[in-house]
């Protein structure tokens, strides 16, 4: 399904990541003692969530030919009081739609296949190399 690896560098926390033919560098802030270099563990995880939601949500628009413009979403992630992670999606379109096509869009975000596998929880092994 998805492959990627990582790989340490010179600089302290910041690592190199790949996946076939894209890379990119993942590092920690400042404060938490990294260069900066990089998206952080948590930004990297609400960006795979923020462009599964705009992909899924552009191939939906075009199949029912919607016009949605430059397509927009934000994301934020907090801890609740039980400890879980709670994430808010905003989204943004510069199309005029009308509400019954945002509460389909709506709709459609709920069920994107990052979203369905955030929910659930995935199985996670580790092996020695």
């Amino acid at each position: 399904m998805a492959h990627v690896s990582i790989t340490s560098t010179q600089t302290h926390y910041a690592h190199h990541i790949s996946s076939g033919r894209h890379s990119l560098v993942a590092d920690e802030p400042a404060a938490l003692g990294g260069q900066d270099a990089g998206m952080a563990p948590f930004d990297l995880y609400l960006a795979s969530l923020a462009a599964c939601t705009a992909i899924t949500l552009r191939m939906y628009a075009e199949k029912k030919g919607w016009e949605l413009g430059e397509f927009r979403a934000e994301l934020s992630s907090t801890r609740g009081e039980d400890g879980k992670l709670h994430v808010h999606r905003v989204l943004h379109a510069s199309a005029p739609l009308e509400q019954a096509q945002w509460d389909k869009l709506l709709d459609v975000v709920s069920r994107t296949p990052v979203t369905l596998v955030m929910r659930e929880g995935a199985v996670i092994t580790s092996a020695r190399g």
